[in-house]
């Protein structure tokens, strides 16, 4: 690929889709649509009405909210109100202090806010806030949709100041640019490294975010766990467990509530950490140049973009596959492959892990991590060797991007009704509200 207004277009994607996030996306970008009502309104909010789509549901009901302490939206919408501001986008909490965490606490107590599903059709991903301030009779609400920090409709009383509802899917998710393997692959080596120098801060935040997690008791501790003694007899103390380990301990101190930033990618910190961490391990103990390093994040980083573009940010699909993939793209690249060992890697992948449902943000999102990245590896040992799943077997075609097509079009169409039923189920468990 030669033509520089493509590459500059690929690169403009990558900084759209690889951001800071404090906290889980989902509630997150609830917290951020709070603030943005709150800020439309004026004043601090009497009233919260929420209104989701099933997949935000899904994905913000079991999952720890920074620096709380505690789980779900209701705190996320209250700090929303409380202290959010829609400047920060996806660390819009922030500014959280004890004094702020104590008021959104009472907030709730106050039984101030209501959170619903959004009757009929909606986006997949799609978040309505309406904040009502009673003296004065005022009401404001802000629509988030298509992507978690895309704000499509915004209004206090009458006066309509945004409103793209019908406006299609916003240029973030790839519309300006489709991708396919062979693009992912060309703009991952031939791009000046320079340009891409801003993968070593990706790396940076996402191992802080590893080690953050030895500090407490995040999570599951899948990633303490696997530092252990008794672990490393088990599956040695070896390139395979460092990368276990620094990859699922971030995820247990992003999922366990801990006031970090990750560097997400489309969307989710937890596709951001398995995207980066286990290509930054294998390279730092293959002892790869830090120029490999770099081509080997991007490599990993733009393939979870272009898979992205077709299944859509939320789905039935668990995104651990697709940043498990990413990030396989990356191993074998360090481990020496070309492009055609990068296909037979995502062969593997695909070959392997398709159908792994998500049901929803939560801790033991690590354990799911774990797994793909153990395939990662797998899958890139093999293609080194030579060896893929052929296009005789199960949903693999002999193209690679037909390949990609069939996974996502299994987990965005397919997959649908198994979506409806995982959330039914989390929402009638015994004991849950």
């Amino acid at each position: 690929m030669t033509d520089p207004i493509t590459q500059q277009q690929i690169l403009d994607l990558i900084h759209r889709e690889v951001v800071p996030a404090v906290g889980c996306t989902e509630p997150m970008a609830v917290a951020l649509c709070t603030a943005r009502a709150t800020e439309l309104l004026g004043t601090r909010p009497e009233e919260i009405n929420v209104l989701l789509s099933a997949n935000i549901l899904k994905n913000a009901m079991g999952v720890g909210i920074p620096g709380t302490g505690m789980i779900g939206l209701p705190i996320a919408v209250a700090l929303g109100a409380l202290i959010g501001k829609s400047e920060y986008q996806l660390e819009v909490i922030k500014d959280l202090t004890p004094k702020s965490l104590e008021e959104g606490k009472k907030y709730i107590c106050e039984n101030r806010i209501n959170i619903g599903l959004k009757p009929g059709k909606c986006d997949k991903l799609y978040i309505e806030v309406t904040c009502s301030a009673h003296g004065s009779r005022d009401k404001a609400t802000a629509i988030i949709a298509r992507t978690h920090t895309h704000f499509i409709y915004e209004a206090l009383n009458d006066k309509v100041t945004l409103d793209n509802r019908s406006g299609g899917s916003e240029s973030s998710t790839g519309d300006d640019v489709r991708l396919n393997m062979k693009m992912v692959w060309d703009f991952a080596m031939n791009m000046p490294a320079d340009k891409l120098r801003f993968f070593l801060n990706v790396r940076d935040v996402n191992m802080r975010a590893a080690a953050e997690s030895l500090k407490g008791n995040y999570g599951h501790c899948l990633g303490k766990t696997m530092d252990r003694p008794l672990s490393h007899g088990i599956f040695g103390n070896s390139i395979y467990s460092h990368i276990i380990s620094k990859t699922a301990s971030a995820c247990d101190a992003r999922m366990g509530g801990a006031m970090i930033p990750v560097m997400s990618n489309s969307g989710s910190g937890n596709q951001g950490i398995c995207a980066t961490n286990p290509v930054a391990v294998f390279a730092m103990e293959n002892e790869n140049t830090e120029e490999e390093l770099i081509r080997a994040l991007c490599l990993s980083h733009l393939t979870a973009i272009y898979i992205k573009q077709s299944l859509g940010r939320l789905s039935a699909l668990c995104g651990c596959v697709v940043a498990s993939i990413g990030s396989s793209c990356g191993i074998t690249y360090l481990m020496g492959g070309d492009y055609n060992r990068v296909c037979y890697s995502v062969k593997n992948m695909i070959a392997n892990l398709a159908g792994m449902i998500c049901d929803g943000a939560k801790p033991s999102c690590a354990l799911k991590i774990s797994s793909g990245v153990s395939t990662a590896m797998l899958s890139a040992m093999l293609s080194i060797e030579g060896k893929h799943v052929t296009a005789a077997e199960g949903i693999i075609d002999e193209d690679v991007d037909r390949s990609i097509r069939n996974l996502t079009s299994i987990g965005k169409e397919a997959m649908c009704e198994t979506d409806d039923m995982v959330l039914d189920i989390m929402t009638h468990k015994t004991g849950c509200k």
